[in-house]
């Protein structure tokens, strides 16, 4: 992704925002601010810092793709505010896993596998230290022989043959846009990443503005013997994950090429989607995104602050018309209203993060544990808050 295109416009929205977050936001959140109590948290900075108190980089968690997600948000935020401690942070937890050669131990049979790589440009770009390249240069070259549906969709992971996942894409096609964007490989690079969301998009997409969880190709999951063979629930955060993913694919594309207007598609779809299902009391996203009155359904934290930053990022780049602003400046404040909170310790606390999800029927989905500071909220928050921040 362009970083110098990473910091978001925020002059129209300030004055909106100010208000729900000052003192009055203190008593909503049943926490105490730090001193600074009269100006607005910087809310990137207070879940960082809390992250950075309860992990070192040797407790923060092996190479999964949460944690890659975690750290891409810190990485984000220290390109704002150029603070070296925080990128000390990150890299020292790549470190562990990327040795003096440039030699990363993964064999990259997943997709899920892939998230974290995505750090090892930016390092590259940081540093300029060749090992970062050549780690990278390890997962750029598997992707030639992963196998793929016939019509060039990437499995989810090499055991579940046939399946596309809706959250996958996320997992693998950022990455292979930046490296060919930072390592002169545009030519593969920019048309395999877009060419698997469209792919993705044309199985998953749904009529209400939405996207089923998964696909099988052959149909022979239990889960996708109906017509399209895609499972029957529309998961929230899978979908959060497929908008990010056609933002950041446009961050990086170069203007002009023909994959763009396709990524632009995704993004007016699930816009559509996104507005409809807003719970409008709380301005959240359910689990199920589009069952909100089902009675064991509820109000999930990763995939509201996925859908505020993608509506939002899609209004500033001139994707979507002006009026998503509002949706996205709703699902921010919901958030921070009903989600977040701060100790009498002077951590934050983020609530209802749906644990790592498979495809399942509804039961499956509403029983999901509602997680305490788990990674998919806390880098989800971060990038969120990088794009719709008041301070």
């Amino acid at each position: 992704m362009a970083n110098d295109e990473r910091n978001p416009v925020r002059v129209s929205r300030r004055g909106v925002l100010l208000g729900a977050l000052a003192l009055p936001a203190a008593a909503a959140l049943g926490g105490a601010f730090p001193a600074a109590a009269s100006a607005p948290v910087d809310w990137s900075r207070a879940v960082i810092d809390s992250t950075m108190k309860r992990y070192t980089p040797a407790t923060l968690g092996g190479w999964g793709y949460t944690r890659g997600l975690y750290l891409y948000g810190q990485y984000l935020f220290f390109k704002r505010t150029g603070e070296k401690k925080y990128f000390d942070y990150v890299k020292a937890w790549v470190d562990r896993f990327v040795d003096a050669d440039g030699g990363i131990s993964n064999s990259f049979d997943s997709l899920d596998a892939m998230r974290s790589c995505q750090l090892l440009p930016l390092l590259y770009t940081e540093t300029k230290d060749a090992r970062y390249q050549k780690a990278a240069t390890k997962l750029r070259n598997a992707f030639p022989s992963y196998p793929r549906t016939s019509d060039g969709g990437i499995f989810h992971a090499k055991s579940k043959v046939g399946q596309l996942w809706c959250d996958g894409v996320y997992m693998a096609q950022p990455f292979l846009a930046l490296y060919g964007k930072m390592f002169g490989d545009g030519g593969y690079c920019f048309e395999e990443s877009a060419k698997n969301v469209t792919v993705y998009f044309e199985h998953l997409k749904a009529p209400n503005g939405l996207m089923f969880h998964a696909y099988d190709e052959d149909g022979s999951e239990s889960w996708a013997k109906g017509p399209g063979h895609h499972s029957a629930h529309q998961w929230a955060r899978a979908i959060g994950w497929f908008g990010m993913t056609a933002i950041d694919l446009l961050e990086t594309l170069p203007q002009g090429h023909p994959r763009r207007q396709g990524l632009i598609d995704v993004v007016q779809h699930l816009a559509t989607g996104y507005a409809r299902y807003q719970d409008k009391a709380t301005g959240l996203w359910y689990q199920i995104a589009d069952r909100g009155g089902d009675a064991k359904n509820w109000l999930e934290t990763s995939a509201s602050a996925m859908y505020a930053f993608m509506l939002s990022r899609g209004v500033q780049r001139g994707y979507l018309d002006a009026s998503y602003r509002s949706v996205a400046e709703a699902g921010y404040r919901g958030i921070l209203k009903h989600k977040v909170s701060i100790g009498t310790d002077g951590l934050t606390t983020i609530k209802d993060i749906s644990e790592g999800t498979n495809v399942g029927d509804l039961d499956y989905y509403y029983g999901r544990a509602r997680s305490t500071n788990d990674f998919h909220g806390l880098g989800a928050f971060v990038i969120m808050n990088e794009q719709l921040r008041v301070a």
